[in-house]
């Protein structure tokens, strides 16, 4: 009887010894989940937080960029006196190419809608270059070119530039 017993006593206490850190686990259960949870958020805020100013300062990378190739800025900054139309084509494209390559990183932070956004205006400038240059008579000069550009860019009712420029500062509210 002694061991009847004793096997009863120590399944009495073996069951209530798992009773009772069943109800301990229930109790902090959530307490545990909410920790986990709290982890995983403070640690997705605290790259969210890290990549903010690289975001910034991509955007206003942008648009530099966009100013830059602006054709109103380009060939006011890229204007010599008596250029020949093929130089300043040339020089034109280089400087286009040339920035484009400087930010091309700065997609890694920006909206990839925004960021295409971007590439087609650069395209588009490009293409726009090439073209008038394709339209004037052999013997224009850069100035003709310059000329031509700008009385294009003028007849135009939205400005690209303009357009890409907001896209990007809506982006940048959006962070907010």
């Amino acid at each position: 009887m002694n061991i009847t017993h004793f096997l009863t006593q120590v399944a009495i206490l073996a069951t209530g010894g798992i009773l009772a850190l069943a109800a301990g686990y229930f109790l902090i259960k959530n307490d545990i989940q909410n920790y986990f949870r709290f982890k995983t958020l403070e640690a997705n805020k605290d790259s969210s937080t890290a990549l903010l100013p690289l975001r910034l300062q991509a955007h206003e990378r942008l648009i530099v960029f966009i100013e830059r190739i602006n054709p109103a800025n380009l060939l006011v900054r890229l204007h010599q006196p008596a250029i020949e139309l093929s130089a300043l084509q040339s020089l034109v494209l280089n400087e286009i190419k040339a920035e484009y390559q400087h930010n091309i990183a700065q997609q890694l932070y920006v909206d990839s809608s925004s960021w295409n956004v971007v590439r087609k205006l650069k395209d588009d400038t490009i293409a726009m270059i090439n073209n008038v240059v394709h339209g004037l008579p052999e013997n224009s000069t850069g100035v003709d070119l310059s000329k031509k550009v700008l009385q294009h860019m003028s007849g135009i009712e939205e400005n690209p530039y303009e357009l890409t420029i907001n896209i990007l500062k809506k982006d940048i509210h959006a962070l907010f």
